[in-house]
């Protein structure tokens, strides 16, 4: 009988069913509400293994009220981008990052294994059906949203012996609206986001679901978003759906770009990784993956090191924080000082646009 280490699909045995009508483009919307005509399905079973895989017109999905995804969230997903760049050409950026985390999100959730080489094929001749989503324009992009969900019909904890993957792509501009002074949120330890030995260090979806009650308490203090905590020494993890990162003089006088470590609580960004990369290709200061607390945080407050913290994400790419609740006290962060943060920006949009040639990005569409 056939089982998960069949061989992946193909896409070269891609069928492509176009759309007979085409949706009219709206102008700017809120994130993930208006969709482009056409998704990627792929259908596995542990009899048969993998499906040929399918672009088809954008539709709702036929599942069985029992398929594991929505009884035990054995489900999954990742988040990048395409962008329009000043020669009109059509770049990913970075997509093998977003691969191998998908690939390491699905084994941890006993998803089917798959060939990460073929699905982006897959999802670049998506991208090329539907390129004309993909808006000539600085604020607008087009977010890619793969999605690996178990199917099977039955009741009980098992690994999957049916699953889908899917692909669906839709407009966004600003993720998060906040004004000069910066994102604010709220830290308090009574929520916790992840755990060692859980799967904080994976994007499944259970654990986004699970810190909306937070998000909403955090609202009621007046805040953005949750500065999300662990352990008894309130150790910082991430801010929000984002990574974070601390620009100090840290404890030994060193000027300092530092964010916590991947130590299983923390979600490998792929902006996480560019911003260090970058940093460390500059070599002007210290940049470290390292354990940071409160109370190193309000410590370095009070005696004014913190020069600067700031979230990252692929959909808000840099937000600088300017306020955190924590224990009753507004702590103020200096974020009037944004020359580090525009340059990352400048220096990741130069690439992303292809205005800086880098291998960190691949064409939609081979030249």
């Amino acid at each position: 009988m056939a089982d998960d280490r069949l061989p992946s699909f193909k896409a070269a045995d891609l069928v492509i069913e176009l759309s007979p009508t085409l949706k009219i483009k709206p102008d700017e919307v809120p994130f993930g509400t208006v969709f482009s005509d056409h998704m990627l399905t792929i259908e596995w079973s542990k009899s048969e293994g993998w499906q040929a895989p399918h672009i088809k017109p954008f539709g709702n999905l036929s599942l069985h009220p029992a398929s594991s995804s929505l009884h035990y969230g054995i489900q999954l997903f990742e988040g990048l981008k395409v962008y329009r760049g000043d020669d009109n050409q059509l770049r990913l950026f970075r997509p093998m990052l977003n691969m191998n985390r998908m690939s390491n999100s699905a084994k941890r959730a006993c998803l089917p294994a798959f060939d990460q080489s073929e699905l982006l094929e897959c999802i670049k001749r998506l991208l090329e059906i539907d390129q004309s989503w993909i808006p000539h324009s600085k604020s607008l992009d087009l977010y890619i949203r793969p999605t690996f969900i178990g199917t099977g019909h039955y009741l009980g904890i098992k690994k999957p012996v049916n699953a889908l993957l899917y692909v669906i792509l839709t407009q966004m501009g600003t993720y998060f609206e906040f004004g000069s002074e910066g994102m604010s949120l709220w830290a308090d330890p009574k929520y916790t986001r992840a755990w060692k030995g859980g799967t904080g260090n994976h994007k499944l979806g259970g654990n986004y679901g699970c810190s909306l009650a937070a998000q909403y308490e955090a609202e009621d203090y007046g805040c953005l978003q949750v500065l999300w905590l662990y352990g008894e020494d309130h150790q910082i993890t991430e801010a929000g759906t984002m990574n974070i990162f601390m620009r100090w003089i840290n404890e030994d006088g060193e000027e300092e770009l530092a964010t916590p470590s991947l130590d299983g609580l923390i979600l490998p960004g792929v902006t996480r990784q560019s911003i260090l990369d970058l940093a460390r290709k500059w070599g002007e200061f210290k940049v470290t993956e390292r354990h940071l607390t409160m109370s190193q945080l309000c410590s370095a407050l009070k005696q004014q090191r913190v020069k600067q913290i700031f979230g990252c994400g692929t959909a808000s790419l840099i937000c600088p924080i300017g306020r955190i609740v924590y224990q009753g006290e507004n702590l103020h962060i200096p974020c009037q000082d944004t020359q580090l943060t525009s340059r990352i920006v400048k220096e990741l949009k130069d690439i992303q646009y292809g205005r800086t040639p880098s291998d960190w990005t691949m064409p939609v569409v081979d030249q």
